[in-house]
This record gives C-alpha cells, sequence and structure tokens, in this order.
C-alpha cells in the first residue's frame, strides 16, 4: 500500500461572515482551492493533465448545507470553481462535525490502494446565514433529533452539558475543580488563538475569572453546567487540503514533508444513554473514543509519548476534558492536574490545540477535521508561524461527529 503524503493546504479567515459580504459557496470554494493549491504548489493545469490519466480525485466534507443554504449534491460544486474540475471524480462525504475527517479517510483510502496518486480534500461548511436557535437547531439533527434534538433550544449543549455531569459522577471529581479546569480549558484556546492570524477570535479577550463566572450576563448558561465560554463557535470556512502518492512525489522529483502515520475510526452508539451504559465498565467516560486513539497509535507504531502536539475536538470544553485521557495524556479520572499542572499549555510538554481549537479558531463543522489535519501538517513542517511547537515531529488528532458517535483519529508526522 502507497504510503499517503500532504503537498500542503489552505484555510480560509474563520472570522469572515460571507453571507454578509454578500459572497456564496462558490466564492468560498475559489478561495479555497487557489490559496490551497498555490501552498501545495499544485495547478489547475497538473489536475487537468492527471485527470486525462484518471489518477485524481476530490472528496469534500461538509455536514448540513441543505439547511443552511439550501443547497445538496455539493461534490458536484467544484466544476462551478473552475472548468479544470470537468471530469474530476468528485463526491460528499458526511459524518456531522467528522464530515472533514470522513473525506480525508476516504481519500487516504484511495491513494492507499493506488486508485489515484493525488487526492483534493475540501471540507467547508456555512453557518451564519441562519440566525444562532435556527442554527442550533440544524446542529441538532447530528444527534438522533427525534429523541434528543426536536423541540429542545440548543441540543448539543444540554448533551455535552450530560457529558459533564457524567464525568464528575464516573470519576468523583469535585464540581467545583471540575468546572474551574473548564474554565482553564476554555481561556488556554481563546489565548491560543491570538497566536493564530486565521482564527475566528483572535480579536477577542476572555478571563479565567470572566469564564469562571457561569450564569452572568455576559456569559449564560447555555446546557446543564455549560456556559457560554465554554462552547466552541458558529464559524463560516473552508480548508483544501492536497494528498498524493509516493510514485507521484518520485515523478515530480520532490520530497514529501509530512505523511499519514496511523488513523482510528471508531462509532459509539448515537443515543447518549446508549453511551453512557458503554462507559459502565470501562475506565474511560468515552471509551469508543479512546479505542480510537489506540488504533491510531497501532497502525503508527507510535505511542503518547511520541506525540508532539494535539489537536482535539473542543465543541465544548467537557470534549476536551474527555478527550486527554482518550489520547493518553493522563490516566483517566486525572484531567483536572494535566490541566492545573500545564501539561496542555502551549508551553507544555503535551500542548494541545495551539491554533485556538473549535473554541478560538473556529467551528465551521464540516471543515473543522481537515482544519485539524491542516494544522497538524504545519506544526511537523514548521510552517505555523505564530503558534508552531518548537521541535514538533508528530503530531495527533480528534475529530467527533455528533455527541463523540463517530471517531475519527489521524496521525500526521515528518517523513
Amino acid at each position: 500500500m502507497s504510503k499517503v503524503y500532504i503537498l500542503g493546504g489552505a484555510q480560509t479567515d474563520f472570522e469572515r461572515n460571507w453571507t454578509k459580504e454578500g459572497k456564496n459557496m462558490i466564492a468560498l470554494l475559489k478561495e479555497a482551492v487557489e490559496d490551497g493549491f498555490k501552498d501545495a504548489g499544485f495547478s489547475l493545469e497538473e489536475m487537468v493533465a492527471l485527470n486525462r490519466e484518471n489518477r485524481v480525485a476530490a472528496f469534500v466534507g461538509n455536514f448540513i448545507a441543505e439547511q443552511y443554504i439550501d443547497q445538496g449534491h455539493l461534490g458536484a460544486f467544484l466544476t462551478e470553481v473552475s472548468p479544470a474540475f470537468y471530469g474530476v471524480p468528485s463526491a460528499r462525504y458526511e459524518a456531522a462535525c467528522a464530515s472533514g475527517s470522513v473525506a480525508l479517510d476516504a481519500a487516504i483510502t484511495k491513494i492507499e490502494a493506488g486508485a489515484y496518486d493525488v487526492c483534493i480534500v475540501v471540507g467547508w461548511e456555512i453557518m451564519k446565514s441562519v440566525d444562532s436557535k435556527r442554527s442550533a437547531d440544524i446542529l441538532g439533527r447530528a444527534a438522533y433529533y427525534e429523541e434528543e434534538g426536536k423541540g429542545a433550544d440548543f441540543p448539543f449543549p444540554n448533551l455535552f452539558g450530560r457529558l459533564a455531569d457524567a464525568t464528575i459522577e464516573k470519576y468523583g471529581l469535585d464540581k467545583q475543580r471540575y468546572l474551574d479546569v473548564l474554565s482553564r480549558i476554555a481561556c488556554i484556546n481563546y489565548g491560543n488563538a491570538k497566536r493564530n492570524p486565521l482564527a475566528q477570535t483572535r480579536k477577542w479577550f476572555m478571563s479565567v475569572e470572566e469564564a469562571t463566572r457561569r450564569g452572568t450576563e455576559s456569559n449564560p448558561i447555555v446546557g446543564g453546567l455549560l456556559a457560554k465560554s465554554d462552547c466552541s463557535q458558529v464559524t463560516d470556512g473552508a480548508v483544501v487540503l492536497v494528498l498524493c502518492s509516493e510514485k507521484y512525489l518520485q515523478e515530480k522529483g520532490i520530497s514529501g514533508q509530512a505523511v499519514v502515520k496511523g488513523y482510528g475510526h471508531r462509532t459509539a452508539p448515537l443515543l447518549f444513554d446508549k453511551k453512557l451504559a458503554e462507559n459502565a465498565n470501562s475506565d474511560y467516560v468515552l471509551p469508543w473514543t479512546r479505542q480510537a486513539c489506540l488504533d491510531a497509535y497501532r497502525r503508527a507504531g507510535l505511542t503518547v509519548d511520541d506525540i508532539d502536539v494535539f489537536e482535539t475536538h473542543d465543541c465544548f470544553t467537557s470534549s476536551e476534558f474527555a478527550a486527554l485521557s482518550a489520547f493518553g495524556i493522563c490516566e483517566p479520572g486525572r484531567e483536572c492536574e494535566a490541566v492545573e499542572n500545564g501539561v496542555i499549555a502551549f508551553d507544555g510538554p503535551k500542548p494541545v490545540n495551539p491554533s485556538g481549537g473549535l473554541i478560538g479558531c473556529g467551528h465551521p463543522v464540516g471543515a473543522s477535521g481537515a482544519r485539524m489535519f491542516l494544522d497538524l501538517y504545519k506544526q511537523v513542517t514548521g510552517q505555523a508561524g505564530g503558534y508552531q511547537i518548537k521541535g514538533a515531529r508528530n503530531g495527533m488528532m480528534l475529530n467527533i461527529g455528533g455527541s463523540a458517535t463517530t471517531n475519527y483519529v489521524f496521525i500526521v508526522g515528518k517523513a
């Protein structure tokens, strides 16, 4: 099986509101493709040449454009970006907030199998086309909508609020200490975002004191124990990545800077109640998330000791908290200490979300998996600029769909 290399990629500025700018998804995709191809040293002309030999394909990750902008059949819209995409095999891939990762998975698998030598991965979402309440209802379809979403004002804050409750109960944690740690997680991500010139909240300010004061006018409760400061952002954005085979690198006479070293993909029960039942005999509050991490380590032949930087799915602070032990950064039940002792800080031994994560960088749901993957590529090739982790050789990401129903993990490292 061929190794899979990353040629490059690009992310749009997640601060932008494309609807307010009067620009549609075609404008979003055109900008992302142009910037992604430029970074990868790849061109539309070369794609046309490869397509004549059926050696290139495109994979589009998007969750629910049917609800946000009344549009489906999204894989075909690359043909509106440029006629160079005419004839290029392309399709849309969906797994809720892990849609970018399932598109990556399909592309990686095709290269490994020798079906294509270059695969273009596009993850995108336009979410600011509706108000916040309507957006929350749309996102509720990533859960079992009839059972967990329909009629609820904010379905996912409530579900991840339940994760907070379950974590406290499972490990016998002091509730106030746990909430204080969640506040620290939020502030780490907001702080990291200030280093990232494409992060949605790079101009925001959030102090630990403000994040700790839940239930105030500026930081209202949105679900269970979770407040506004515990939540990821509503974001417009796109990411484009260009992946290739070893054969392609040899033909071009170039060396691959970064390679996909391992992956994990596990699906937990859809209903949150059934997830809780699953963890009764496990040390982990999200056992299938942990298993996806173990699968990635096994396939890569690496351990947590080999990982220099992590990007995780902090749709809520409670999900990042659970991810710390799933990665193996700490033992289950010891997450508070890992945060309090600076382990996951930007300058800590196991930095998490130097990009700012979903809380700081933003969360255009169909793009988030691809964005994390792009940031791993930047880290291990020394291209992360102001949020570069010094000496990063291997990076690991966790992207979840729904209430940790779909779990995708990728390990990217220096070739």
